[in-house]
């Protein structure tokens, strides 16, 4: 029974006190969690745009004669490149093989860029 009184005398007494505790808890509750999301944002979706950002312009960026390596692990040599497909020629053999865009993993030739080569006199 003392415990029923204790939490009657409680409720009647401390209620302004409860709504300013309710504010506290809820705030102690809320900032870890935002803190959380937050540091998924920059550790998890922020690298992870970047990266489909660089692998898309290095798509978009393709060109005939470039050595790409494919998804599944075939080398070869940029012949045609197409609206979705790249058309790629392997190996001494000249096999060639028609591939989608998507499935180039990575582009092994490097570009100069026009604007940021500076001619020496």
């Amino acid at each position: 029974m003392d415990l029923i009184t204790l939490l009657a005398a409680t409720a009647t007494d401390g209620s302004t006190a409860a709504a300013g505790g309710t504010v506290e808890s809820m705030l102690i509750t809320f900032v870890p969690l935002v803190l959380m999301l937050v540091l998924f944002y920059f550790l998890l979706i922020r690298p992870e745009k970047k990266r489909a950002a660089k692998m898309k312009e290095m798509l978009d960026n393709l060109q005939v004669a470039d050595e790409v390596v494919t998804t599944g692990g075939i080398i070869g040599r940029v012949l045609s490149v197409k609206e979705d497909t790249v058309l790629i020629e392997t190996g001494g053999d000249r096999t060639r093989l028609r591939v989608l865009r998507t499935s180039i993993a990575e582009n092994r030739t490097v570009h100069e860029n026009v604007e940021s080569v500076t001619i020496k006199k």
